[in-house]
């Protein structure tokens, strides 16, 4: 059923494509490639296959976790003696820059919202958690955006202990990827969902905390979607060359000035903020995180997840 371990004491099970997609059993597939085309990322090219291969399986995974939960839920209402009330599944979903966090989201909440139970998902994105921009050059960050350091940790942490509480028209802050700020006096409004997922950079993070309590504290299922950096640092430069050719070009955007870079000059920029930003990030905040996930998807070339582990 799954590939054995060469170390017996590992924390997980590895499955290779072919013996991951057996698991989707019977479930079917409801998206469309008409469907499928608005959830992809800038520089994707995911196909149905892929969804089914790996997405559905693990959505018919998630669903069984879920049910599980309200069942235990439902125990420690019959143990206290009171009312059922029914609490927010919690998801994150972490792994680096360019490794497709958010293409991955979007398609776990397209499925989770077509699953024969009706279930409300939401969508919140950690970067609406980043300080502003005028914080951050305050605070010297400019050059850090991204890092743990970077974030307004303790509202993030208010906001999805308020979502795991049942809290109503829960709001967060909503980020701009053409200003790279944030949007003032913009929110967007969780209003008791059934299942929330959660992306970002820093779900996994522990370095930093509020009332001694840290965003992961509150998941109830977290993944990783990991890559070698090789293929990471190619997809980040191929989607700064897309961008320079279409969203830099926008006056408005906070990157104006790179749309005038030659494809060369382009190509040398981004490795450079690769190197000197997010790769450092990926090395010193990042990765260390992974073996934290519930479930790890590695990509290969193109994409493609290769493997995928579950703790077991």
């Amino acid at each position: 059923m799954y590939s054995k371990e060469t170390n017996n004491l590992t924390p997980f099970l590895t499955f290779n494509r072919q013996q991951w997609a057996e698991l989707r059993k019977s479930v079917p597939l409801k998206l469309t490639e008409q469907d499928l085309k608005p959830l992809l990322g800038f520089d994707e090219d995911l196909s149905l296959t892929e969804v089914s291969t790996i997405y559905l399986p693990l959505a018919r995974l998630i669903n069984y976790y879920i049910d599980e939960n309200i069942q235990r839920q439902a125990v420690l209402h019959r143990f206290l003696g009171v009312e059922s009330q029914k609490f927010p599944y919690i998801i994150s979903l972490a792994g680096s820059v360019s490794v497709g966090k958010s293409t991955s989201a979007r398609i776990l909440q397209a499925l989770l919202s077509q699953w024969p139970q009706e279930r409300k998902v939401s969508l919140v994105t950690t970067d609406g958690f980043l300080y502003p921009l005028a914080k951050l050059t305050e605070k010297n960050l400019l050059n850090k955006k991204g890092f743990p350091e970077s974030y307004d940790t303790q509202r993030l942490i208010q906001f999805v202990s308020d979502v795991k509480s049942g809290k109503p028209k829960v709001t967060a802050p909503v980020y701009s990827h053409l200003t790279y700020d944030i949007i003032p006096d913009t929110f967007e409004t969780v209003d008791q969902p059934d299942i929330l997922i959660l992306e970002g950079l820093n779900v996994l993070q522990t370095g930093i905390k509020s009332n001694n309590v840290f965003v992961s504290d509150l998941v109830d299922f977290s993944i990783y979607v990991d890559a070698d950096e090789k293929y990471l640092k190619e997809w980040y430069v191929n989607r700064f060359l897309k961008f320079r050719r279409g969203a830099f070009a926008d006056p408005n955007s906070y990157f104006h000035h790179y749309s005038q870079l030659s494809e060369k000059e382009a190509i040398e920029t981004a490795s450079r903020i690769w190197d000197e930003i997010n790769g450092l990030n990926l090395h010193k905040n990042i990765l260390p995180t992974r073996e934290r996930a519930n479930l790890i998807l590695t990509k290969g070339i193109n994409h493609q997840v290769e493997t995928v582990k579950l703790r077991k």
